[in-house]
């Protein structure tokens, strides 16, 4: 057995257990060993279902010996975010208003996983109701600092070897921004590409389920295992899926368009520079890398897509909303207020806005692979009174197409910075592949010294 399981990238364990030099159970007792050793000054579990995880473990393992294989995920510990459905498991959002609250059914993205052979551990600390109200969660390089969110709990735990990889949501920054401030991958496809049923929404529109992982490679298993159509959810797009290659690694070197407008005003000089560093390096291992002048109106995206947020966040939340408001945190709260606000033609003001964004941004790849942006603002700032911005995020959210956050290093402070990459609409596999070139090219692998 390898000396340290929960260490391992589901890449790696999964050639561990095909090879029977490890088993689903020692993977998931090393991880819940490791969750006991560090989880309680990191915090990035609401509940575990210690009992339920050991029993699946041990399921997966008789499966293996009869000859039954579930695929690269069988036997693989993950973590769920807790605004997932998880029958038998308290789903509470991060609200005291969901307190006790207990689904009959897995969400859709769940229970495709749980087909696939994975271990779900339990529930990872979610922001309220996904918002910007924070989750106890620290970030495991150094706690004083926030993880981000709103999936806060999914990054930390991946980062922190608590679990191989971990459901997270995406409706402005909340997957891509916690992967950035954790040192993790984080990747966001198209919309509609993953189901939502069974997840407490945010914005109908702007939701996106995402993933946090420790590899590229990792990341594309797991979108492989839970993309596709599903009639629960309609606007899941009934296309086919994009094929993953198993290993990624057929990509010819890329054409990259690097995004200095709007992303550099919006990034402190560090990350700046840092940026400039990653593209030369990936010059210098092949990329061509080529400047992108983005369309006028660009920087109206984001404050747009807040006035579709915060419309559809009260339409959600209205009937509990008004008669529990005192109940909420301020930032939900203030958001809510905001949507009830909205007039009718505003928001289909927003709605229509968004549509010529979408169109805009699309005419970007015709001259370029993926474009290249700074991960986050810079790294994940100090305190946990907020979860940073997700100002680099959010157009792509917004627009819909597929992001990805690479870790690309530390600063000198040890905390992890990282780039984004953003690929043209439904074009999950090009982004992927182009991502594991740049992944090889670069040659980090980051884990927080908790040891």
């Amino acid at each position: 057995m390898p000396e340290r399981p929960f260490d391992l990238t589901i890449t790696e364990a999964a050639a561990a257990i095909a090879r029977g030099k490890l088993t689903s159970l020692q993977l998931t007792e090393s991880c819940l060993e490791r969750i006991d050793a560090v989880d309680g000054e990191i915090k990035a579990w609401v509940q575990l279902d210690r009992e339920g995880a050991l029993e699946q473990a041990r399921r997966l393992d008789r499966e293996l010996s009869d000859g039954k294989s579930r695929g690269p995920l069988h036997g693989i510990p993950v973590g769920i975010k807790d605004i997932f459905y998880v029958a038998g498991l308290r789903n509470e959002a991060g609200s005291k208003l969901w307190s006790g609250f207990v689904p009959a059914y897995d969400a859709t993205v769940v229970a495709r996983l749980k087909e696939a052979g994975a271990v779900i551990l339990g529930k990872t600390h979610t922001t309220e109701f996904a918002f910007f109200d924070p989750a106890p969660t620290g970030n495991p390089w150094n706690t004083a600092h926030t993880p981000g969110g709103s999936s806060s709990g999914s990054g930390a735990a991946v980062a922190a070897g608590m679990c191989l990889a971990a459901l997270g949501s995406q409706t402005m920054g909340s997957v891509l921004r916690p992967a950035a401030y954790n040192g993790v991958v984080g990747f966001k496809p198209q919309y509609g590409r993953f189901s939502t049923y069974g997840v407490v929404p945010l914005s109908w529109t702007l939701d996106h389920v995402g993933i946090l992982a420790r590899s590229v490679e990792d990341a594309a298993l797991i979108f492989a295992a839970i993309a596709g159509h599903d009639p629960e959810d309609y606007r899941t797009l009934d296309r086919p899926v994009p094929v993953i290659s198993a290993s990624l690694a057929d990509r010819k070197a890329p054409r990259l368009g690097l995004v200095r407008e709007y992303f550099y005003e919006n990034a402190d000089e560090e990350m700046r520079r840092h940026t400039d560093e990653i593209v030369e390096r990936l010059r210098r291992a092949g990329a061509e890398v080529v400047e992108i002048a983005l369309p006028s109106g660009f920087a109206e995206i984001q404050p747009n897509g807040r006035i579709i947020l915060s419309v559809e966040g009260y339409a959600y939340h209205q009937e509990m909303f008004d008669r529990h408001r005192d109940g909420y945190r301020p930032g939900i709260r203030a958001l809510l207020d905001e949507g009830a606000a909205v007039s009718a033609v505003d928001y289909a003001n927003a709605l229509q806005k968004r549509l010529r964004h979408l169109a805009d941004i699309r005419t970007l790849f015709d001259q370029v692979d993926a474009l290249l942006t700074p991960g986050a603002p810079g790294a994940a700032p100090q305190g946990l009174s907020a979860t940073g911005s997700p100002v680099m995020q959010a157009p792509w959210t917004i627009v819909e197409i597929p992001t990805i956050s690479l870790p690309t290093g530390l600063n000198p402070d040890g905390l992890p910075l990282a780039i984004q990459l953003a690929g043209p609409a439904e074009a999950e596999a090009d982004l992927l592949s182009i991502t594991a070139w740049c992944e090889r090219a670069l040659e980090v692998r980051l884990r927080p010294p908790l040891d």
